[in-house]
């Protein structure tokens, strides 16, 4: 049995293979050529357990391509990967190794590879999600200049209904118009986008029934709903809703020795998309549903609102689980009893 490990990099992979007693077989720096990489590991193919990749931002196109050549292909989770510190000697052939060896081992931690079209679906959603960042920048900078130069206060909704002839009627100075003007003709813009985005996600998502199933969670609309079942792909790859709880943030990290707490471990690991989608559920499951708000309320009265809504959140996420995995709607009783 041959084992791969591929350390990815911008330009150019290290590709090795090893064998069952983690002895180099073929190993060599290949610029990011597809068909080069192929040909370099079809010798090995029928015989390779798996060919480990890492979860770089690039990685798509190596996954995908190796994978259409027939070759079983792993998604290391680098980011819970730790190498022994003590190593006097590192380089990208010792990773693209380590790679290989955990894999030998059994102890490779992987990612989860969605099929390109979902992961198409998810990008989306996250495009959609860097614009609307941008957009908040703008219109926080529109904001800042009128209360800046006039005291006025203008909140978000305003300024996303403002036109050029509304700011020129404000008889702003030339420059200081001029400067409100260029942030609202990118906040325009912007808006045309996010529209044409979420009415692309919307006839794609409202085609599934889970998405009617996280509707009715409360704090949970089309947007929220849409982003958390395309971060999540598919809910039956986690074992059990705590490890769901986990990918998605809303646990603890802590490392415990005899009843007492000896350090924290990796608090971001998981996703983030899904962390911060939550923590917006919760904020708006305590306006508009009473049973949120009683919980967030005891939860608050007995540490700070921060840990309060983080553990209202941490609630949504296991209902979203079981509402996922049990095909229901959601059930207030159940959640929140």
């Amino acid at each position: 049995m041959k084992y791969s490990g591929i350390d990815l990099h911008s330009n150019n992979s290290v590709v090795t293979v090893t064998d069952e007693t983690d002895r180099v077989v073929a190993e060599k720096r290949i610029p990011n050529d597809l068909s080069r990489i192929i040909q370099f590991l079809l010798p090995w193919r029928e015989e390779l357990a798996g060919v480990v990749v890492e979860s770089t931002y690039n990685w798509y196109w190596l996954v995908d391509g190796l994978q259409e050549a027939g070759f079983v292909v792993k998604l290391a989770n680098t980011g819970a990967i730790k190498k022994y510190d003590g190593l006097k000697h590192s380089g990208d052939e010792a990773d693209a190794r380590h790679l290989a060896q955990l894999l030998r081992l059994n102890i490779l931690p992987t990612g989860f590879i969605l099929p390109p079209e979902q992961r198409a679906l998810r990008d989306l959603a996250r495009k959609r999600m860097q614009l609307v960042r941008s957009r908040t920048s703008h219109i926080l900078a529109i904001e800042n200049i009128a209360a800046r130069q006039r005291g006025m206060k203008i909140n978000s909704n305003q300024v996303k209904r403002l036109t050029a002839d509304e700011v020129d009627q404000m008889e702003f100075t030339g420059d200081v118009g001029l400067a409100i003007k260029s942030n609202l003709a990118v906040v325009i813009t912007l808006n045309a986008q996010i529209d044409l985005l979420e009415k692309r996600l919307q006839e794609k998502m409202n085609e599934r029934a889970e998405f009617a199933l996280l509707s009715s969670v409360p704090g949970i609309g089309r947007i929220l709903a849409t982003i958390i079942l395309l971060e999540i792909g598919f809910i039956g790859r986690f074992a059990d809703v705590g490890n769901f709880a986990s990918y998605a943030r809303c646990v603890d990290s802590q490392h415990m020795s005899n009843g007492k707490k000896k350090g924290e471990g990796n608090t971001k690991n998981g996703n983030k998309y899904l962390a911060w989608a939550f923590v917006e559920a919760a904020n708006f499951a305590l306006r508009f549903n009473a049973e949120a708000k009683r919980f967030y309320e005891r939860k608050k009265a007995k540490t700070n609102t921060v840990v309060a809504i983080k553990a209202l959140a941490h609630k949504l996420a296991r209902a979203c689980y079981h509402i996922l995995k049990e095909g229901k709607p959601f059930d207030v009783t159940r959640c929140f009893a």
